[in-house]
């Protein structure tokens, strides 16, 4: 039991410690800074790459939840390839998702010239032509940002899941395989009823409770256990538990036999009656 509760305790402390790690301490206002600070940064690296020192990046926007907008005060050409290894970089740097979805968007006819997905380091490049450097135009950049405490949730509940497994596991063959072992460890019984009776330790045991036997009182009870219904005479009895011992008595056969009488009533199904002038018999249902 003590090394059960010591498994449940350590258990307890790993899906405590699942849950502090899978989480993620980022707020969201801090998240929407950091990101437009990092999108500043590739606005300003693909303008540079361009040639442009001089034009805007103009002010960040958060259109809508982890949506955000990238625009340019100026036209430019934009290479695919750049850009994407820009995005890379500057989230990485600030320490924000490799989760994201970039589109580049003509500002003209709102067209898509060119789009993205990166799902955990892995490009998934939508636009067939995307490794062509897109002309001089006007145009704006959006990036939805999958937002670490939301990447983190499914990751946060398969910890648990998978710890909780374990401990399931552990619990279930451990403690079967000890349960086994020690039921397994049983000292040989014999059924009377409800009873077991232990004739090597002289006792029997209903449920949880042991009732202890004298000597004379589990001699008898194993004559009786090994020919149930069955009537043996008292010469029989006598003879096996007291003469064949070298002692000889009167009366003790009956008194034991009342003894033993008295400790097998807690069963109904069992009785030990006496055959008038011929000896004894266990009844079992």
């Amino acid at each position: 039991m003590k090394k059960r509760i010591l498994l449940y305790i350590i258990g307890a402390a790993l899906l405590a410690v699942a849950w502090i790690f899978s989480g993620n301490p980022t707020s969201p206002n801090d998240f929407s800074s950091k990101s437009k600070i990092a999108l500043r940064e590739v606005g300003d690296r693909m303008l540079r790459a361009d040639g442009d020192s001089t034009s805007l990046v103009l002010p960040i926007k958060e259109v809508a939840d982890n949506l955000f907008q990238l625009s340019f005060e100026k036209e430019l050409s934009m290479d695919p390839g750049l850009l994407v290894s820009t995005f890379e970089n500057s989230l990485h740097n600030a320490g924000l998702t490799d989760e994201y979805i970039v589109e580049v968007i003509r500002t003209s006819d709102k067209e898509v010239a060119y789009s993205y997905q990166m799902n955990t380091g892995v490009e998934e490049t939508i636009v067939a032509c995307g490794g062509r450097v897109l002309p001089e135009d006007e145009y704006r950049i959006e990036a939805r940002l999958l937002r670490p405490a939301e990447r983190s949730l499914e990751l946060h509940w398969g910890y648990l899941l998978v710890i909780l497994g374990l401990i399931v596991l552990l619990d279930f063959f451990f403690f079967r395989k000890n349960k086994n072992r020690h039921e397994s460890s049983d000292p040989p019984h014999l059924s009377v009823g409800s009873f077991r009776f232990f004739p090597d330790q002289n006792k029997l045991v209903k449920k949880s409770e042991e009732i202890s036997l004298s000597r004379k009182e589990c001699e008898l009870l194993a004559i009786f256990v090994e020919r149930p219904n069955e009537v043996i005479k008292r010469e029989e009895l006598t003879k096996k538990v007291w003469e064949d011992n070298g002692v000889i008595v009167g009366r003790s056969l009956d008194t034991y036999i009342s003894k033993l009488r008295k400790k097998l009533q807690q069963d109904e199904t069992i009785k030990l009656t006496n055959v008038h002038g011929v000896g004894y018999k266990l009844e079992l249902a």
